[in-house]
């Protein structure tokens, strides 16, 4: 039987604890008053009752600049459009034809016709094609007409004249180093967005869908993306100066270098589209072989293998490639200069042509039975 004593000694030792219990309990709390009181010297505002927003400050007038570049895009933007390009799948279990969005560009509306201006390598791929414009209302698309020697291309909607504000037009022949543009477009979707730059470079050349070059291309470092082909570049007046065409980047994202189209030329080619003429590009009226096919025979420029008769070359007595009667090659002329420049390829001889017109004089230096020759062509349409 348990004594009193054994008794006793159990009861105070149970009451140790929870006496313990007690003052460690006491001690936490002290400790987390503490602790709170010095947190406020670091904790956010936010957390206590007391903090209130900060009173905002004056911002005052925009700058003149700013401004401008405001009223630019409210003026000019009306006349940008989004232009998403459809294709033709046949549903699998229906077996019904669906129209899918393949592509996406922009383009610029050129009058109240309801003509709209893009990039040929926009439309190019695709049957069909819709255009949207500034009010967020969609149309069908017809193409009109393209030059892709030039990456143009017309398409015509059937909208309401006052929802079709035709884009003011520049000019690209006083253009400088340093001017101020402004590019509207829609990169990656989003549509009216508005990119700033320079004019960062004149002259430029750049190769066409149908891989001829394109001459007197302007080269800007505002920001142009996957998305903005066909849309307008604009000096800061809000005239339209080129169409952006192109970016130079590894990684096909905008990497400082765009270009665009120089409006002359668009302005010269898009009414002969409109008024369904075909486009009068002066030619000479021969054929020619690939350059490699050329380098192969040890020879620099650009070899005759064919002159249509009647032609401005038959004209002006230039001979082709024939075969002797055994088979053996007796090689045409071959065009080494053209102009007074140096012809060393294909683009060499197309870039004299583009820049002249029909019923112009061309000189060229010819090689003929290893002799130089001049001989003075009339340049005919291209058939």
């Amino acid at each position: 039987m348990e004594s009193n004593h054994d008794y006793q000694d159990h009861q105070s030792s149970a009451a140790r604890p929870r006496s313990q219990t007690w003052l460690t309990l006491f001690l936490l709390i002290l400790v987390l008053l503490l602790l709170f009181k010095e947190a406020r010297t670091w904790l956010p505002d936010l957390y206590y009752q007391g903090a209130q927003p900060r009173a905002v400050t004056a911002r005052g007038a925009l700058a003149e600049d700013e401004k401008g570049t405001i009223s630019l895009f409210k003026s000019v933007s009306p006349s940008v459009v989004f232009i998403t390009t459809m294709a033709v799948r046949q549903d699998f279990f229906s077996f019904r034809a669906l129209e899918v969005p393949q592509g996406a560009g922009s383009g610029f509306v050129w009058d109240a016709n309801g003509y709209i201006v893009t990039n040929y390598h926009v439309i190019s791929d695709a049957p069909r094609a819709r255009v949207t414009l500034a009010d967020q209302s969609t149309w069908p698309a017809q193409l009109v007409g393209a030059e892709p020697d030039k990456d143009i291309a017309v398409l015509r909607i059937d909208a309401p004249k006052h929802l079709l504000p035709p884009i003011p037009i520049g000019t690209s022949n006083d253009l400088q180093v340093g001017q101020k543009v402004f590019a509207i477009g829609n990169p990656f979707g989003f549509d009216q967005t508005l990119t700033t730059g320079v004019i960062s470079g004149l002259g430029r050349e750049i190769e066409s869908a149908t891989h001829r070059p394109i001459q007197g291309v302007i080269q800007t470092d505002a920001a142009i993306n996957p998305g903005n082909s066909g849309g307008p570049l604009l000096d800061s007046a809000g005239r339209l100066i080129g169409i952006n065409t192109a970016i130079v980047s590894p990684s096909g994202a905008y990497a400082g270098i765009g270009f665009a189209v120089p409006v002359d030329g668009v302005n010269r080619i898009v009414p002969q589209i409109v008024r369904g003429e075909k486009i009068k590009k002066p030619a000479l009226g021969i054929r020619f072989p690939e350059d490699y096919a050329v380098r192969r025979l040890g020879l620099e420029g650009v070899l005759i293998t064919y002159v249509a008769p009647g032609s401005a070359a038959d004209r002006a007595g230039l001979r082709p490639t024939q075969q002797d009667q055994f088979g053996q090659l007796i090689l045409g002329d071959l065009i080494v200069a053209a102009g007074g420049k140096p012809v060393r390829n294909g683009n060499d001889l197309f870039r004299a042509l583009d820049s002249h017109e029909v019923g112009d004089t061309l000189t060229l230096t010819i090689i003929r039975n290893g002799g130089k020759v001049d001989v003075e062509v009339q340049l005919q349409a291209l058939p």
